[in-house]
């Protein structure tokens, strides 16, 4: 699967507007075939960055990019944010979350 997770840094005055100016972006990029999840986080440490942590199956990444409500979000979302967006993509085995064995819960 690829796995990718991007930094959004929202200018101040629509960070907290952010999850529903990226609501439709959001959902289509869910109902997409072979998105495995696309789902935001807000900092704890910075009240105007949003964390977005996406994955797909290997062939569906592509048709993520060259789907119409993506360059519809590039168009439209610059506009809200305070600089372009970082980002880490790579590849990895699976589809699914591992375990953190580091912190086993045993009940």
């Amino acid at each position: 699967m690829i796995v990718i997770t991007a930094r959004f840094r929202v200018l101040p005055e629509h960070a907290d507007a952010w999850p529903k100016i990226s609501r439709s972006f959001t959902e289509a990029t869910r109902a997409e075939p072979g998105n495995l999840w696309f789902d935001w986080s807000r900092s704890l440490d910075d009240a105007n960055e949003y964390v977005l942590l996406e994955a797909f199956q290997d062939d569906a990444a592509e048709a993520h990019v060259t789907s119409d409500h993506f360059k519809q979000a590039q168009a439209e979302l610059p506009q809200y944010l305070a600089e372009t967006p970082r980002i880490i993509n790579f590849q990895v085995e699976g589809t699914e979350w591992s375990e953190l064995g580091e912190m086993k819960v045993e009940r």
